[in-house]
């Protein structure tokens, strides 16, 4: 998936998960620079992606007061995942960095299987400083904080204002929806302007996640039980998406790629996904001025679905007893944890939209969009972000997703809905305890 948060405002560059290194001043992934004695004392990031992570590790490293820099690798986060698993099962940490970057849906995998493995963040990090949901992620059982909020992945309802228009509507219109209303608007839309309203791909499930986090849901509950057959958010997820495969406004997609050029061709009018999603949309320079963000739409039928969700993001987590725990702790707290220019700095150059709340004062959320029709991104996806529920993510969401998209797709098949949950229910449980 892709996860990273990049609108910059004047120019943003295509940002591709890499598994190779980057160059001024990241290693190669292959390298283990904290062996040996003398790198015990030595401070090493780990993190992926050389065009956003680790250029945000680098500006990062500008702006921090040591004149002794941290030393940053660039791998995939696959193979981040694995060598951290294989690691400390082993109970082995020679090799391992003292700083890395864990995706939200994994970070409660990591802390639970591995609970002394991480260093207690919560003396360098005040939570009011950030949007609160993302420490839904990145808590321990114990209450306490192991992971400094990165980049957020805040949704919104991308939308061509042209057809939008053209169907009768405002971008008044757009603000507030229901996911009913959503529907309605983009049968109007088909009608009257040819397009379908958007693209689904059916092996992704990132439309129903963003459904769920809306209503303060996941496919596990907040001891880690398993939700899966009396959960109303996601049953209602799967039945819009089936509805708007039914009533025709969805442009059914077999990968990523397809969705992307479907909305830079304008084959469909709109794509409810996170903020990073927006240079694939900026790809299309011809349509800048057509665009507008409104917020995301909420469940009608789910008292407690709001509009704002999140798909993706990740933050930045200590190792406990690798390099010079202490020195990470301060970088990660003068960089990451509180500066404004570097937030400032990252919009401009990586498109980051920060979990750091006080990001917002700066100059380039302050300006605005002329891709977006003049519109604040910044300070909209802002405001969404702190409005976002808290979800407890759990152990398991990966291998969850990977059982329930069979079942989704027998569900969009025509079998009975209900007794597909309950035996996704039976299944995942079976496979995780």
């Amino acid at each position: 998936m892709k996860k990273l948060s990049k609108l910059s405002i004047t120019l943003l560059s295509t940002l591709l998960i890499a598994a190779c290194g980057s160059g001024g001043g990241a290693s190669e992934s292959g390298e283990t620079p904290n062996k040996g004695d003398d790198k015990q004392k030595a401070v090493v990031a780990w993190a992926w992606d050389p065009t956003f992570n680790i250029k945000a590790l680098e500006e990062a490293n500008n702006i921090y007061s040591s004149d002794e820099k941290i030393e940053i690798v660039a791998s995939s986060q696959d193979d981040i995942v694995q060598k951290l698993n294989t690691a400390l099962t082993a109970g082995n940490k020679d090799g391992l960095p003292s700083i890395v970057l864990i995706e939200d849906y994994k970070a409660q995998g990591f802390l639970e299987s591995y609970p002394d493995a991480f260093e207690d963040l919560s003396d360098i990090i005040n939570e009011d400083d950030f949007a609160q949901y993302k420490f839904g992620a990145s808590k321990g059982k114990d209450g306490k904080i192991y992971g400094l909020p990165f980049d957020s992945g805040v949704s919104g309802l991308f939308y061509r204002s042209d057809l939008i228009q053209e169907a009768g509507y405002t971008d008044e219109d757009m603000t507030g929806l229901s996911w009913d209303e959503y529907i309605k608007i983009g049968k109007d839309v088909k009608e009257k302007t040819g397009k379908q309203l958007l693209s689904l791909d059916p092996s992704d499930l990132g439309p129903v996640r963003i459904m769920m986090q809306s209503a303060g849901e996941w496919y596990t509950g907040e001891n880690g039980e398993v939700t899966i057959a009396n959960n109303k958010s996601l049953k209602a997820g799967i039945q819009l998406y089936i509805k708007m495969l039914e009533e025709g406004i969805a442009l059914s997609v077999s990968d990523w790629d397809s969705g992307v050029a479907a909305l830079n061709t304008g084959e469909v009018a709109s794509a409810p996904s996170g903020s990073w999603y927006s240079s694939s949309i900026m790809q299309a320079e011809d349509q800048s001025g057509s665009w507008r963000i409104a917020p995301t739409p909420r469940l009608s039928n789910v008292p407690s679905s709001v509009n704002a969700s999140s798909i993706g993001g990740g933050s930045w987590y200590v190792l406990k007893g690798v390099g010079d725990t202490a020195k990470a702790k301060e970088f990660l707290k003068e960089t990451f944890g509180s500066s404004e220019d570097l937030m400032n700095t990252l919009v401009k150059e990586i498109g980051l939209v920060s979990t750091l709340k006080a990001a917002e004062n700066t100059e380039s959320y302050q300006s605005e969009s002329e891709f977006y029709s003049g519109q604040k991104v910044y300070l909209d996806f802002s405001e969404w972000m702190n409005e976002i529920p808290v979800v407890k993510y759990g152990k398991h969401t990966n291998e969850i997703e990977a059982i329930m998209t069979e079942f989704v797709q027998r569900a969009i098949n025509g079998e009975d809905l209900d007794q597909l949950l309950t035996e996704a229910q039976a299944q995942v449980e079976s496979t995780i305890n």
